[in-house]
């Protein structure tokens, strides 16, 4: 083991069943483009490659995205979306980062997310989670208000609760914490989740590996998807292997 990768577990203080040391071992290369980037960089990154893609598009609900001279928004006309509470009548009308696998799924099991540390411990401290919350490959513009009402809910394909969100089939049961999104964007969520599961060496039950390798196998990527793909290579150093199988 080299000193570069001993200083690096040191620094990480990882200390669950979820990360194996084998794992640990493949993640600490990081792309020299990844490393000290934080999740605000990461974001505007995210927003300078939506802006090259030919139709970029909301996550869940495929709104289109306009952009000015700084910033983007999601057009909730183009996707027929429908505000679910004039509560969120700000947030539902900017785009925010979607963390496809949340924050808490791949950050809840580090030792600095214990002792009520929570994310905001681990983005001080903790050099791995930085580095996966600030993973293009698991980012994606989304309408806020269905950020907020995802949560850290977890996928499903039996969610058949009425969406309250207009044309966009988003639906979430609360008390079960599962969501079933709209087909559009399924294949995109499988293949980011099997991407940071590998990556990272989160596990993933049988449930939602099955769920995902069904979703990666029946929703090939659009045009946009597998462009976006190569420009976080470009940015970012890696891509996304699941993305690229299917793109060719």
């Amino acid at each position: 083991m080299n000193k570069k990768l001993k200083i690096f577990l040191i620094v990480t203080g990882v200390v669950t069943t979820c990360f194996s040391n084998s794992v640990l071992a493949q993640i600490t290369q990081i792309p020299e483009n990844m490393e000290g980037r934080t999740f605000k960089e990461a974001k505007r990154q995210m927003h300078n490659i939506f802006e090259k893609l030919y139709h970029p598009q909301t996550l869940y609900c495929g709104c289109d995205i306009t952009f000015n001279r700084f910033w983007y928004f999601p057009n909730l006309q183009s996707c027929g979306y429908q505000i679910r509470s004039d509560k969120n009548k700000k947030r539902a009308q900017r785009i925010e980062a979607e963390h496809i696998m949340s924050a808490w799924e791949f950050g809840h099991n580090l030792q600095c997310w214990g002792n009520r540390g929570g994310r905001f411990n681990c983005e001080l401290n903790d050099e791995l989670f930085r580095v996966m919350e600030s993973d293009l490959h698991n980012l994606y513009p989304a309408v806020g208000e269905i950020n907020g009402d995802r949560s850290n809910y977890l996928f499903s394909d039996s969610i058949r609760a009425p969406s309250p969100y207009g044309e966009c089939n988003m639906s979430i049961d609360r008390k079960r914490q599962r969501v079933t999104p709209p087909e559009r964007a399924r294949g995109v969520i499988a293949r980011a989740y099997l991407y940071m599961s590998e990556r990272y060496g989160i596990e993933l039950d049988a449930e939602h590996r099955n769920l995902f390798n069904q979703w990666n196998k029946k929703y090939k990527p659009d045009e946009n998807e597998c462009e976006r793909n190569i420009l976080i290579g470009q940015v970012q150093g890696n891509l996304n292997h699941f993305v690229t199988e299917k793109c060719r």
